[in-house]
């Protein structure tokens, strides 16, 4: 799959300045994947049952670092299960019109700079651990169709999607990487530490509302003070 975007100049392209902003956190709070996985649970009772009864065996592993990510996996498969590519393009459809509706999800001067950037020439790229479909309708519904976006993606399995691509932390450069986009780009805007592999590749490095253990964390990997900003 490639970079979702609309048709372009592949000079003018070239020239751009490659600017690159995480999702979750820089455009919107929370997590819109496991909001929608929340969503989507409480509409399916039996997968919502089944996870509960998981809850107490696999809670105690979340503890170890390493194994969170492959335990919350689990239930991200238990919610997918029997689920394919039409019937979750369906599910997003009707989440997104709940989730974007709803009071302060945006980060208003997020989007207002993401804009800025547009118009000044750059080219954008949103390159986000949120699954890909999910990042496009949400991105559709506020009427930025043409920006360019690189996310996590799900494959069908035999008992449902399963996760393809894990877009987080050190894949996010792999993935940049794939679709020709090579370090180093221009601006890195993030909120997070697990993007420290697509901050230490920009020239200018942007911490958006970042707690001091995340600055602390950044700073340490970068060996220099990345920007901050309070986006609001």
């Amino acid at each position: 799959m490639a970079i979702e975007s609309a048709a372009e100049d592949p000079a003018a392209s070239a020239a751009a300045r490659v600017v690159l902003f995480d999702f979750d956190g820089v455009i919107v709070r929370g997590d819109s994947f496991t909001a929608f996985m929340r969503w989507h649970l409480r509409r399916s009772w039996w997968r919502l049952a089944l996870c509960i009864l998981l809850l107490p065996l696999l809670a105690p592993f979340c503890l170890v670092k390493r194994l969170r990510i492959r335990i919350l996996g689990v239930f991200v498969r238990i919610a997918l299960l029997g689920i394919d590519n039409e019937r979750f393009e369906r599910l997003l459809d009707v989440f997104v019109v709940d989730w974007v509706g709803r009071p302060r999800i945006f980060i208003r001067t997020g989007i207002r700079e993401l804009r800025r950037h547009m118009q000044a020439g750059d080219r954008v790229i949103v390159v986000s651990g949120c699954e890909q479909r999910l990042l496009r309708r949400i991105f559709d519904a506020i009427g930025l169709r043409d920006i360019e976006l690189i996310g996590s993606r799900l494959r069908e399995g035999r008992l449902g999607l399963r996760k393809d691509v894990h877009n987080v932390g050190r894949t996010k450069p792999q993935q940049l990487a794939a679709y020709g986009i090579e370090p180093p780009w221009d601006v890195a805007y993030s909120d997070s530490a697990h993007d420290i592999p697509m901050l230490k590749a920009a020239r200018e490095a942007v911490l958006v509302n970042a707690g001091v253990e995340t600055v602390r964390r950044v700073e340490r990997a970068l060996n220099v003070a990345p920007r901050r900003v309070d986006w609001f």
